[in-house]
């Protein structure tokens, strides 16, 4: 009987300082929770004059909704006695909490500054050079960060326990083989990580840059931390790592500069006057609103013994409007051609030897001769 009135007064005893602590917690994660909500609006006000710092304030929101209370609670934890039955444990378990919590508003801040550095150099600009290689640069190092701060938080939760704490010694004391085929098995990986710094530093590719890779015309349309996505013309998407940039040439269209030029190559018989086609393609190129007025020329690069090939030169803002200006010129001078010298068309001559007078050979054209304009 004095056994169970023991352990019932010890049960009633326990009961009520868990009771306390509950009710503690309670106040502690209610008050972090009118904190946050009184110190956001502020936070917000004085940030609305700098588009990065409310980008940052917005992004963290979130998580420092979870990450107050949890520090709240980890500071109160630490004047409990050490005598309550199962506190060791919720500490430990609150600062692993805690941790995570803190690289989650990290992890926020870093992207939230990064989508304030995007906003404050818009790509959707005619001239979006600087923008792109702006935001290039800051999406590649924010996921470098992320994924830095990630790492470091898994660390620290690894840390606080023993037996994680003992493994890690012991791994470090075995480098060894062990060192070795992590090292192996990690070498794309570390390899795409630091083609991505060289990347994002000596920018020889941006956003929306237009690239030739293996005979393929695409734009870039994301650059992660380990590999770039490239948007082909078709809407197919070709994945390459970032490391492979770093080890092959490729051809960039956009690196310096948006514009372009552009040729259309024509194949057409001596008798064609080139003067009248040269002017024909100036009027075309002014009347054209894919042409930005720098370059538009016409020669003849090349002369065979049945035609000679006129190439015309022109010149866009980028290499979409190029394509679309070279399209128009091509279709507008083989109509302007079919049209006023249509007898200037390529043809195919040939010797014909007569049957009356097979001595007497004539030459005459493969085609039937055509009319007069």
């Amino acid at each position: 009987m004095n056994t169970l009135q023991g352990w019932w007064t010890t049960f009633h005893a326990e009961l009520w300082v868990w009771g306390q602590l509950l009710l503690g917690a309670l106040v502690i994660v209610l008050g972090a929770l009118v904190l946050h909500r009184v110190l956001r609006p502020l936070a917000l006000r004085l940030a609305r004059f700098s588009v990065l710092l409310t980008s940052v304030v917005k992004r963290i929101d979130r998580p420092t909704r979870w990450a107050m209370p949890l520090m709240g609670l980890l500071v109160g934890a630490q004047g409990v006695p050490e005598s309550v039955p199962g506190i060791a444990g919720i500490q430990h378990w609150l600062g692993v909490l805690t941790i995570l919590a803190l690289a989650w508003v990290g992890v926020a801040a870093i992207r939230g500054a990064a989508a304030g550095v995007a906003a404050l150099h818009p790509a959707d600009v005619e001239d979006n050079l600087n923008a792109r290689r702006i935001q290039t640069q800051t999406k590649v190092l924010s996921r470098i960060a992320s994924s830095a701060v990630m790492l470091t938080a898994l660390a620290f939760v690894l840390m606080t326990f023993p037996k994680a704490r003992q493994l890690g010694t012991s791994l470090l004391a075995s480098a060894g083989i062990a060192g070795l085929v992590v090292g192996l098995a990690a070498k794309s990986v570390f390899g795409n990580l630091l083609a991505g710094l060289q990347i994002a530093m000596a920018q020889p590719m941006r956003l929306d840059d237009v690239l030739i890779i293996e005979g393929e015309w695409g734009r870039v349309e994301e650059i992660t931390a380990t590999y770039v996505v490239l948007r082909i013309w078709d809407e197919r998407r070709l994945i390459i790592p970032l490391q492979w940039f770093i080890e092959h040439p490729f051809q960039n269209w956009t690196r310096t500069s948006s514009s372009i030029l552009g040729s259309v190559m024509l194949w057409v018989d001596y008798t064609l006057p080139v003067a009248q086609i040269r002017a024909k393609a100036e009027a075309m190129c002014k009347a054209s609103a894919h042409w930005d007025g720098r370059v538009c020329g016409v020669q003849v690069v090349e002369a065979t013994e049945r035609t000679m090939q006129l190439r015309i030169l022109v010149s866009a803002r980028d290499s979409g409007k190029a394509f679309d200006l070279r399209c128009e010129l091509r279709e507008g001078l083989i109509a302007y051609i079919q049209k006023e010298f249509p007898q200037s068309l390529p043809r195919v001559r040939a010797l014909v030897e007569s049957e009356a007078a097979p001595t007497a050979p004539s030459v005459q054209p493969s085609l039937p001769p055509s009319p007069a304009p």
